[in-house]
């Protein structure tokens, strides 16, 4: 395993540099950097402890600083020093202001605004929390997502994902000999969405969530038998009322999220939602 050292100099959180450094290294078998996360980088002295820090530690830097001083400081530094200095964002940028005719406003945070956006995501968040596992079922008419599967089928995680989008996400889950919340039998805004995963898979993730609980892993709740049934009955209800259907074995919760995401745009240009293929995003 190749280690390196890897420097991500920010102005704002750090969100974008970390997720952008993240989906490059993920491309390479057999290296592993050594993260040096440097955020809200926005004066001299900050940059000090940055420059200082390269110094000590020297490896590749990708930055997404938009002060220009401050630019030219750390790309004169690294070429003096002789390390990699990538601005991530300047390709995007520059392009976005040809293709627009106008010039960025080059301030750092402004994804990160008080604005309407923002204050919908905690909206949604708080939606996503007071609705989860088939809590406060009275008003899911205001969601914009439901999320419906037996246990360990990652409905919460999703939702929360979906949340930090905009989306109100509820999620039910599905108990046997436990009936459905008969709100759901009214429902005609939100878009209800069956998540579903191989018996296999989720008999192990069960057995593990039972250790780490301390309990008892004998129950029916992880009899391979019972796991089973519950998933084809799950799927045989999602197919009897139309639901699209994602399968999550193999998928991340961004690729469910996103597949979500998609049977959303899809009903809103006045599409069907149909049923999801199986297996991983392509």
């Amino acid at each position: 395993m190749r280690q390196f050292h890897l420097h991500l100099v920010s102005d704002a959180t750090g969100e974008t540099i970390n997720s952008v450094a993240r989906a490059c290294v993920i491309q390479f078998d057999d290296v592993r950097p050594v993260e040096h996360f440097w955020n809200l980088v926005r004066t001299e002295r900050q940059l000090d402890m940055v420059l200082e820090g390269v110094q000590e530690n020297r490896g590749l830097v990708m930055f997404t600083l938009v002060d220009e001083k401050l630019r030219r400081r750390l790309q004169d530094f690294c070429r003096e020093v002789q390390v990699p200095c990538i601005p991530v964002l300047d390709p995007l940028i520059n392009a976005l202001a040809a293709f627009l005719g106008v010039e960025s406003q080059r301030q750092p945070g402004r994804q990160h605004a008080l604005d309407a956006e923002y204050f919908g995501r905690m909206d949604a968040m708080d939606f996503a929390l007071a609705h989860d596992d088939g809590q406060s079922s009275w008003d899911l008419h205001e969601a914009d997502v439901i999320l419906m599967g037996v246990s360990r089928t990652s409905k919460t995680p999703t939702c929360i994902y979906l949340a930090n989008r905009g989306i109100k996400a509820a999620n039910i889950p599905i108990v046997p000999g436990c009936p459905m919340p008969p709100e759901i039998e009214k429902l005609t805004r939100p878009l209800v969405v069956g998540l579903t995963k191989d018996p296999d898979r989720l008999v192990q993730i069960r057995r593990n969530r039972l250790k780490l609980l301390n309990q008892n892993e004998s129950s029916t709740y992880v009899d391979p038998e019972v796991v089973r049934a519950e998933v084809t009955d799950a799927r045989r209800m999602f197919t009897r009322r139309g639901w699209p259907v994602i399968d999550v074995s193999r998928r991340s919760i961004e690729e469910t999220a996103a597949e979500i995401m998609m049977l959303l745009a899809r009903r809103q240009s006045g599409g069907l939602p149909g049923v999801v293929p199986e297996g991983p995003a392509t």
